[in-house]
């Protein structure tokens, strides 16, 4: 391909033009340069690759994009493209390759710190009812027309599965994967790193969601005002803005939004708004769905306060798509469990309940926790399993630690994706939240933990299995490993009903 297809006038400042250089890839990492390829130089956290500028030319790189204050020494004689962000450059880069994919299709985007992978995957849901062909992208999985999309062989699969938005590598050729194969709409969870970092840039949205905003990736964001600013960058790239307006920074994201404006919510007497609604514990939820002209019953059985929330926004967002209202209602009636978001495990045989659910954040375990106290009945305990994970937002440790004590009848502290740090240390952490951390069992193996969990639990008990979610693998020092509770629950469980209650911690 000729880099002038990647490269528009105007975009770039160099000395070569790049209607006479012919590439035959992209790489932003030097393993993954061959020869004939252009190579994006990112600065990273940890790493500039704008240091290896001059070895890419012996590696055989046709091209580089540089940003415009790198420092490249003067004997490099590679052809150099300095544009302002090479982030944003590799993002429309990957677009243009793969054919600007994202133009053929109807994108709908959501945002948020909670809810967002609940509100995609019901949206997802509603649509592919409504007889669309639908994508999508998310923390729990891709997928498309019924099928799970994976990466070409050889590729490294934990990159897919690691990230909420891929980066656009994965996530252009995905598109293009997808508009190929004949799917019109598709939802992504747009997380505040892919907007921060700019892999999102080349999308329009037909439609943005937000759905509520909490203290999370302060360690990458470094600040509230930087994390909500990252959030609010969708609202200036979709036609229309759907908001939860019972958050407390919807209206200042809202201020910042170019898109026309859509409030939602249950407090907030705006557009759309769910009204006489009914908890029915784990049976799910209903609710009276309200909107210009529109006034239905909503039934589904997700449980919860927040899926009230989280099934408003994807039926708003459904409707605001061309999908008949009742349509859109009705399907929510047969709407399965979303992978790892309360996520009921069979204990057949057994009198004690098992769920397993991906809060990861104060403002998530504090709602999980208030939805299992509204349905438990009297004399059931609920049995907390959790950890935080490793090299990631640590402020929010002790919260979720206060958190657990004030709303859990028993809690096993434990380790989640420790990365590169040490697990024990991580726990220390979330037990300075804690006012009396003795009366909290700490194992820091999580196959072990779970284990007891399933050891210790009493007729009635509720065990939440939180943080994990829809993963099925666990990250340390050594990198990733297999790691599926569902399956470590039911070898647990069979160790149970076999009389084997001895455990070593």
């Amino acid at each position: 391909m000729n880099l002038s297809k990647l490269l528009y006038e105007g975009e770039y400042r160099s000395e070569q033009s790049p209607s006479k250089i012919e590439i035959t890839g992209i790489a932003s990492d030097t393993d993954a340069l061959r020869p004939g390829y252009l190579f994006i130089c990112l600065r990273g956290t940890r790493f500039d690759s704008h240091t290896l500028v001059s070895i890419l030319e012996e590696k055989g790189a046709a091209a580089a994009l540089v940003e415009e204050d790198a420092p490249i020494p003067k004997a490099v004689t590679l052809p150099l493209f300095y544009v302002p962000s090479t982030r944003s450059a590799m993002a429309f880069a990957y677009s243009r390759y793969h054919g600007k994919p994202e133009r053929d299709l109807v994108m709908i985007g959501i945002t948020g710190t909670n809810g967002k992978t609940s509100t995609a995957t019901v949206l997802y849901s509603i649509l592919e009812a409504a007889g669309y062909r639908a994508g999508l992208i998310g923390t729990a999985e891709c997928r498309y027309l019924g099928r799970v999309y994976t990466l070409p062989r050889g590729a490294e699969e934990s990159r897919l599965r690691t990230m909420t938005t891929p980066d656009p590598d994965i996530l252009y050729p995905m598109l293009r994967t997808m508009a190929d194969a004949g799917v019109t709409h598709v939802i992504m969870e747009v997380s505040s790193h892919s907007l921060a970092l700019r892999k999102v840039e080349p999308i329009k949205y037909r439609l943005g969601i937000f759905t509520n905003l909490s203290p999370e990736h302060l360690d990458f964001h470094n600040s509230m005002e930087s994390y909500v600013a990252a959030k609010a960058r969708l609202f200036s790239q979709c036609e229309t803005g759907i908001f939860n307006c019972d958050d407390a920074y919807a209206e200042e994201i809202i201020s910042a939004a170019t898109c026309e404006i859509r409030r939602a919510g249950v407090v907030w007497q705006g557009d759309y708004r769910a009204t006489d609604i009914e908890l029915r514990g784990s049976s799910g939820i209903s609710y009276s769905y309200i909107a210009p002209g529109i006034r239905l019953r909503v039934r589904t059985p997700l449980p919860g306060s927040f899926s009230v929330y989280n099934t408003l926004l994807a039926v708003t967002g459904a409707i605001e798509l061309g999908v008949p209202p009742l349509a859109a209602a009705d399907s929510l009636s047969a709407q399965a469990v979303v992978p790892g978001r309360m996520e009921r495990i069979p204990t057949p045989g057994l009198s004690f309940s098992v769920f397993i659910d991906y809060a990861h954040t104060e403002l998530a375990l504090r709602n999980l926790l208030m939805t299992v106290r509204a349905f438990r009945r009297s004399g059931e305990r609920i049995l907390l399993l959790f950890g935080c994970g490793g090299d990631r937002d640590k402020s929010k440790r002790a919260p979720m630690g206060r958190t657990a004590e004030e709303l859990a009848d028993a809690i096993i502290l434990t380790s989640d994706n420790c990365r590169t740090e040490d697990p024990k240390e991580i726990i220390e952490d979330i037990l300075s939240g804690i006012r009396h951390p003795e009366q909290v069992r700490v194992i820091v193996n999580r196959r072990r933990a779970i284990e007891e969990a399933i050891r210790i639990a009493e007729n009635g008990d509720i065990i939440l299995l939180c943080g994990k979610g829809h993963e099925t693998y666990e990250i340390n020092a050594g990198g990733i490993h297999p790691f599926d509770e569902r399956k470590i629950v039911a070898a647990a469980l069979e160790k149970r009903k076999n009389g084997d209650t001895e455990h070593e911690i």
